[in-house]
């Protein structure tokens, strides 16, 4: 198996934790420079993660976690599991929109509808997650609270938002920081 993409992304650090102790090779890209063609020609959608298995390849993070969840032996995800990776892929999408135009040079804070949504979209999300949370409803190490780590160490590590109102996220992270390939796979030690 080899797993194709980038320390600092969040996507690709879901399936990496997920992967836990399974041998696999991973390929380190920088996709904004040199490892641009590498990406090309290992998924035309031009995203990270890529899985290759046995000559399968698989672009997507939510279907890599599917085929290697399958692999495993788990459990499909019930729809309430689906509909909290929609949310997080939801708020991720939108900060990985913000970020992209920041290092575009374009000024993300200035009163644009297009950021306006994006902003808003981010932290009404966050709002939610945050809320079922504190309901203990990702108190279970499984798929869906790996990418709701993911995200919430991203949102931080990038300095994205302010988490002011959703503190029990940084709570979440912080409490889950020891788990397995969590120090392993950070993206400052990148």
């Amino acid at each position: 198996m080899k797993l194709i993409g980038s320390t600092t992304s969040p996507y690709v650090r879901r399936i990496r934790i997920l992967l836990d102790e399974e041998p696999y090779e991973f390929v380190n890209l920088n996709i904004y420079g040199e490892g641009r063609d590498e990406l090309r020609r290992n998924n035309p959608t031009l995203k990270i993660p890529v899985l290759e298995d046995g000559g399968q390849e698989i672009y997507d993070s939510r279907i890599i976690a599917r085929y290697i969840s399958a692999k495993q032996g788990r459990d499909p995800l019930t729809w309430d599991q689906e509909n909290q990776l929609t949310m997080i892929d939801g708020a991720n999408d939108s900060a990985v929109t913000m970020l992209l135009s920041e290092k575009s040079g374009i000024d993300t804070s200035a009163d644009l509808m297009f950021y306006n949504l994006q902003r808003e979209r981010i932290m009404t999300t966050l709002r939610t997650l945050a809320a079922m949370v504190e309901d203990g409803q990702f108190e279970t190490w499984n798929y869906p609270a790996i990418c709701l780590y993911c995200l919430v160490d991203w949102l931080e590590f990038r300095d994205l938002v302010d988490f002011s109102g959703v503190e029990s996220l940084l709570s979440y992270r912080d409490s889950r920081m020891d788990y397995p390939w969590v120090a392993e796979t950070d993206p400052r030690n990148a």
